[in-house]
């Protein structure tokens, strides 16, 4: 999910489909996002911003 802010206000502006349930998710002290999904198959996915 994309949120989008204006002034002190904070709304969904769009959503991903990434195929599973996300059930945590962390920052880490790099700044990478990690999130974990839920049920048998999940994944640890670490996020990351693009580089330009």
């Amino acid at each position: 999910m994309r949120v989008a802010f204006e002034g002190e206000n904070a709304h969904e502006a769009e959503r991903f489909n990434m195929g599973e349930r996300i059930r945590e998710v962390e920052q880490g002290p790099d700044g990478a996002l990690w999130l974990l999904e839920d049920g048998s198959k999940a994944r640890l996915l670490k996020l990351t911003p693009n580089e330009a």
